[in-house]
């Protein structure tokens, strides 16, 4: 569906060849460390579901009022959540080179035919590119739906501080999670999310059922998870968040339902 991380990939396949794991795995408190870091918050803001019922529908807080566009990169075969974007006024910008185009037409639709990751070439562009000649001069508030198969992890890293903090509500879909336990992916991962939470904080986090889960030393982590984020300055009042599932969380595929390990947010 979009620009696979070579990056990413190569760190969990190198390290499996040469049988890193059982040599030398995560230490079991860094990974509780870091889930601890994440445990979602409750806000003044309710959860609203954005999209379809199954695959492709998230959830975000209700504070969309005045945001200038959607950034989405990664083009799936529903549109549904940028429908809900456009529908909310907000222009939306998509990017994948693997398609032709959305699913959907919408006059506030507008595709660039690159992948987004943290360089530049023909058909590779970063966000901080896409974004300022997307919208050139503007400071306003925005929404980012990232889905790229790994590649978000280089692309929050290369992403601006000024973009960053540009991003009220960030909803992002997080891959190969199971190698948390390999400390050269854990070294990553932990920098992506420490970035994030600098000017963020976790408000929802959905399991995707599409590729179980495992667990080592007792710590249970989704191969693959959805992440909302909202900027640290949209709250004043927060709590942490406690059901799990929300009402709202649908499952992607038809596989089992896989509910939120607990050790993510109690």
């Amino acid at each position: 569906m979009s620009l696979k991380s070579k990056t990413v990939g190569a760190i969990g396949a190198l390290a499996r060849r040469a049988g890193y794991y059982a040599e030398k795995r995560t230490d079991p408190s860094q990974v509780r460390a870091l889930i601890e870091r994440l445990h979602p918050l409750a806000t003044e803001h309710p959860l609203i579901r954005m999209g379809p019922e199954g695959d492709g529908g998230y959830l975000l807080p209700a504070d969309l009022d005045d945001m200038e566009a959607c950034f989405s990169p990664g083009v799936a075969l529903i549109s549904g959540f940028e429908s809900g974007c456009a529908a909310q006024g907000m222009e939306v910008f998509m990017a994948d080179a693997s398609v032709d185009g959305p699913s959907a037409h919408h006059d506030r639709f507008h595709f660039t035919k690159k992948y987004i990751g943290a360089r530049t070439s023909d058909d590779i562009m970063t966000m901080d590119q896409w974004v300022n000649a997307s919208l050139p001069g503007s400071g306003r508030d925005l929404l980012l739906q990232i889905d790229i198969e790994g590649a978000e992890y280089e692309t929050f890293l290369n992403m601006s501080d000024d973009l960053l903090a540009r991003f009220r509500v960030i909803v992002a879909e997080f891959h190969h999670l199971a190698d948390l336990f390999n400390p050269l992916f854990f070294n990553l991962a932990v920098a992506t999310f420490d970035r994030i939470l600098q000017t963020h904080f976790c408000v929802h986090i959905h399991p995707n059922n599409c590729c179980g889960m495992v667990t080592c030393d007792d710590i249970s982590v989704p191969r693959v998870a959805e992440f909302t984020f909202l900027r640290r300055d949209r709250s004043v009042s927060t709590s942490f968040a406690t059901a799990f599932p929300h009402d709202l969380d649908r499952d992607n595929t038809e596989n089992a339902p896989m509910p939120l390990p607990p050790i993510w947010y109690q």
